[in-house]
């Protein structure tokens, strides 16, 4: 009796399990594509696609039920996998309009505008209904305009910003000086000319365009403008003005750009020189990691009537290195340049100059990084100064530049950036005259634009 009554719950379980498998293998194969097109013509893809998606492969090459659930994925967003089965839609039906149609909508969708774009223009070419070729052209105008606006990029920012500069109009703090050429007579200096601290504010704004004629060929112009307003030494208020444009050639590691550049500078007020000039730069991607540029500028400097003496011709050229570390949470750079002035008419004449900078940034979280710089400027003139020479002694001014800066960059909110910085700068020259050294604390808020 045990062993036949094992025998029969061994039978029935068998027999139960044998009907489930059928059940199953009934309802897997046998999707209910009538209540999915239903589902989508209510505006429910996404239960639509739940309804269908688990029968993907035992459906799959089945027309009505892929062209189903290629919809029932792109009207609930999710444009990749209706990609895959408009594919085998069109692979079954190359003529299925509305697969290809629907294919185009999910290659836009993704941003593959290419794609997109072919699938189009080939439902143009099979004389589709008026609805259809309106649908159509509405996509091909939309991919124009998408792609239009990655030819044509814009970038802005404005900042303002709070200071105390210690030497606003870059003085020697020596208010008497004595004059070799006169026998070393003291002379004692207008105030002007004498180191002068200052608290001031400050405003920035610039901006620039680019616009990509071809893959290798594009075009750009810019422009900055700044102002500094000192609180009590008003005289030395600055303003200034600087444009840019030019070529951009190149695609992928390497880009040259090729430039003009315009500038005015005014003190007070009133014009104290204009600049002009033409520059170039190469920059290569050696790896993800490392970029190497060129550059060079020759540019002209014209001063206002009065201190024309002062006008010179400078050209300056180098190398550039950035390196990204920690995939770019930090970065390093070093900057080698070299030079000189044309000038016939100053007092020291020309010059010839070399320098070399050092920088650094590094991400302290997400919103905020730090970052550092030093630099030198070594600059010998040509002539020997008339008024700081003896008869028994020429001096020929010979200038060592040095300055360092130290900041914060912190991003309080989506495009704007408050900046704190503290820069140092000295330069020493063998005729004091030109000895000085200023500390510049400032912090400063900007507002970026894309």
């Amino acid at each position: 009796m045990i062993t036949n009554s094992f025998s029969v719950k061994r039978t029935l379980l068998a027999l139960g399990f044998g009907l489930w498998m059928m059940g199953n293998c009934a309802f897997a194969a046998d999707p209910d594509l009538d209540k999915a097109d239903a589902l989508m013509k209510q505006g429910k893809a996404a239960e639509a696609y739940s309804l269908l998606e688990p029968f993907e492969f035992q459906q799959s090459g089945n027309i009505r039920y892929d062209y189903l659930l290629g919809i029932a994925a792109l009207d609930s967003g999710k444009p990749d996998k209706a990609t895959l089965a408009f594919e085998r839609v069109l692979a079954t039906d190359p003529n299925f309009a509305g697969a290809r149609i629907d294919m185009g909508r999910a290659y836009f969708q993704l941003g593959d505008f290419t794609r997109a774009k072919t699938e189009f223009e080939t439902v143009l070419t099979q004389n589709p209904p008026a609805a259809a070729k309106a649908t159509v052209n509405n996509y091909l105008a939309a991919i124009e305009k998408q792609e239009n606006a990655k030819k044509t990029k814009g970038t802005g920012y404005f900042e303002a910003g709070i200071g105390h500069d210690s030497n606003v109009n870059f003085a020697t703090s020596q208010s008497q000086i004595a004059v070799p050429a006169l026998g070393n007579l003291i002379f004692t200096l207008n105030p002007t000319g004498v180191k002068a601290p200052d608290d001031y504010l400050a405003y920035a704004f610039g901006g620039e365009v680019s616009h990509q004629i071809t893959p290798e060929l594009g075009v750009y112009a810019g422009a900055d403008a700044r102002s500094r307003s000192n609180m009590t030494q008003d005289q030395f208020d600055s303003t200034s003005l600087d444009l840019r444009a030019g070529l951009a050639m190149g695609e992928g590691p390497g880009v040259l750009r090729l430039g003009i550049i315009a500038g005015r500078y005014e003190l007070d007020g009133k014009t104290n020189r204009d600049t002009n000039g033409v520059n170039a730069e190469w920059r290569r991607l050696l790896n993800p990691a490392n970029q190497l540029s060129l550059f060079g500028q020759y540019a002209n400097f014209r001063f206002e009537p009065t201190i024309s003496v002062n006008n010179f011709d400078q050209s300056t050229y180098g190398a550039n290195w950035l390196h990204l570390i920690n995939d770019g949470k930090a970065l390093a750079m070093a900057s080698l340049f070299t030079g000189d002035e044309r000038a016939p008419l100053r007092a020291d004449g020309g010059k010839r100059f070399i320098g070399l900078r050092l920088g650094g940034q590094v991400q302290l979280n997400q919103k905020a990084e730090l970052f550092a710089g030093l630099g030198a400027q070594f600059g010998k003139y040509q002539i020997a100064n008339a008024a700081f020479s003896s008869p028994t002694e020429s001096v020929i001014r010979d200038d060592k530049q040095y300055d360092a800066n130290l900041g914060l960059n912190w991003h309080f909110e989506k495009a704007w950036t408050l900046r704190p910085q503290i820069t140092y700068m000295r330069n020493d020259s063998n005729i004091v005259i030109y000895k000085f050294d200023r500390t510049d604390v400032s912090i400063t808020v900007r507002r970026d634009f894309k």
